[in-house]
């Protein structure tokens, strides 16, 4: 890593939205590193000048704390590790847990691992909300509870930790991933997805890392506790 340049911490960046994002992020100028849950997902993140991947379990302590450590320095974090549902389990005490543990308590753990070296830099923090912090989902109770804490959140960090690091979030829309194979494969509920969409595709990740390059840069600099869909326009139809 060059020490002096702006360095991106992306968990979750290993694969999916995440990728997309790291992706922008170099072509951005920023050193990068990107964790994956598993040795696999770390060893299929391909080779690029000024990318590191390491492995996270950002519900364990040791883990979070070892992710910022070796850090030189840190000038964004992008939480987007918060992207697990348990769809038919969520209405169990444990499947609920689970959710919450890496949703939403594992953001605020890399938001405070990550604050004393934001703080040096004047830092950005970008959250991964959902749409569903805006809709109610029946189907996954937890997964829609800690993408509406993971918006609140976003807003207390913002006024909390102003001006010294900035907290905004992203909400993206149906999105191509490993997530969301399920919803593609099923016709009816691929099309009914299609058709709400103004833009009549499902986004890419690629459509996301332009939105986070810029909240994370000087064009940003007044914009703090911002929640920001990306869906196409879903949310507004």
């Amino acid at each position: 890593m060059v020490r002096f340049m702006k360095h991106a911490l992306i968990t979750g960046g290993a694969r999916g939205i995440g990728w997309g994002i790291a992706e922008a992020m170099l072509e951005a100028g920023y050193g990068v590193t990107v964790t994956g849950l598993t040795a696999d997902e770390i060893a299929a993140v391909p080779r690029r000048d000024h990318l590191n991947a390491i492995t996270l379990d950002v519900t364990k302590d040791a883990d979070v704390a070892d992710s910022v450590a070796g850090l030189a320095r840190l000038d964004v974090l992008i939480n987007c590790a918060g992207m697990i549902l348990r769809e038919g389990r969520e209405f169990t005490i444990r499947g609920f847990q689970q959710v919450i543990d890496v949703n939403l308590t594992g953001t605020m753990r890399m938001c405070m691992a990550a604050k004393p070296l934001l703080e040096n830099q004047g830092g950005s923090i970008v959250n991964t909300a959902s749409l569903w912090s805006f809709f109610g989902g029946p189907l996954t109770p937890a997964y829609t509870a800690s993408k509406g804490g993971v918006m609140q959140l976003t807003k207390a960090l913002a006024v909390a930790w102003a001006p010294d690091i900035r907290v905004n979030a992203i909400a993206p829309g149906w999105i191509d991933t490993d997530l969301t194979k399920a919803a593609q494969a099923d016709p009816a509920r691929s099309d009914a997805i299609i058709n709400r969409t103004p833009f009549g595709r499902w986004g890419q990740p690629s459509d996301i890392g332009g939105a986070v390059v810029f909240l994370c840069s000087k064009a940003a600099g007044f914009v703090t506790g911002t929640v920001l869909p990306i869906d196409g326009g879903y949310i507004a139809k």
